[in-house]
């Protein structure tokens, strides 16, 4: 069974559909096949199709039942492919680079990325402890002139980001930068006994700190970016700067522009590839959380 992979392994083992159905059910059912509809054990296989029969519920079904995978006519190991290139594209791929890597059309690789984005999403990631950075980035068309970040008609859309130093890291598509919205994310994302959360001046940070009931003096620390100061001691958001750097450029340079729509689902992907990138069994672990991650419909995903 394939753990850790590269692109020439990749295909080796996984040149067909029948190896790519039977690692599938390796990753899904490690303690012998189940139906997904009743969760019963007792099943049988179906001659000469790929699908298997539940001696309970009299249910026909695959190993693509239920998943991510169901009711697309993309063969498993085009899945596979794209599944491993997001997996490894620092900067992201763009829909149009699948296209041509994958023959497929645009509409298909595009729809094929957005689906494995809405299974990279973490799901109650634990809390950030210990040494926390907290910044916040605009994206999108240029907007110039003193207190920028203040205007209600602000064309850029806004990105918080917060990594804790040697962890993991967490971006959001804000509405504003206000106390209020910085509050939520500050409450929502960092341990109660963070030992100090770094900042630039920016005002709202220490009202929406008091307002998620951080009311230690000595829990932040700020870093004047207005007077050139970039690094005081160990006082720095150089670290979340650099991911947001990354950020910036994958969506310059790989996707060229994202959509306000589904700026969201981008920085997903972006956290969740930063997050894993020291895992040597990224791929494995993507395909299982494909495997477990809801449908997203071609409809829901245009929608106004």
């Amino acid at each position: 069974m394939a753990n850790s992979v590269n692109l020439c392994s990749l295909i080796e083992q996984f040149g067909d559909e029948d190896k790519c159905r039977e690692y599938l059910e390796a990753l899904r059912w490690r303690d012998g096949i189940k139906c997904p509809r009743c969760d019963h054990a007792e099943t049988s296989k179906i001659a000469n199709r790929e699908q298997y029969y539940c001696l309970k519920c009299h249910y026909n079904f695959s190993v693509t039942a239920g998943t991510i995978f169901n009711d697309s006519h993309l063969p498993l190991m085009k899945w596979f492919l794209c599944t491993y290139l997001l997996c490894e594209a620092k900067k992201g791929m763009s829909a149009h680079q699948l296209r041509r890597t994958l023959g497929v059309s645009y509409k298909t690789a595009w729809y094929l990325c957005h689906r494995i984005r809405v299974a990279m999403k973490e799901v109650n990631p634990e809390p950030l402890d210990g040494i926390v950075e907290m910044d916040e980035t605009f994206v999108g068309g240029v907007q110039r002139g003193k207190h920028w970040k203040r205007r209600e008609n602000n064309k850029k859309e806004v990105v918080v980001g917060i990594k804790q130093r040697g962890g993991e890291l967490r971006f959001f598509h804000a509405e504003d930068v206000k106390s209020g919205t910085l509050a939520k994310y500050i409450k929502e994302n960092i341990s109660g006994d963070v030992d100090v959360i770094m900042t630039d001046e920016w005002p709202a940070y220490k009202g929406a700190l008091t307002q998620a009931g951080f009311d230690r003096h000595e829990v932040h620390k700020t870093v004047n970016h207005h007077d050139g100061v970039y690094v005081d001691g160990d006082v720095t958001t150089n670290g979340i700067e650099s991911a947001f750097s990354l950020l910036k450029r994958g969506i310059i340079g790989s996707w060229h522009k994202v959509s306000a729509k589904h700026l969201s689902a981008y920085l997903d992907e972006m956290t969740f590839r930063f997050n894993n990138r020291s895992n040597p069994y990224l791929f494995r672990d993507t395909l299982m959380k494909l495997i477990e991650a809801p449908v997203l419909e071609y409809k829901k995903l245009t929608a106004a």
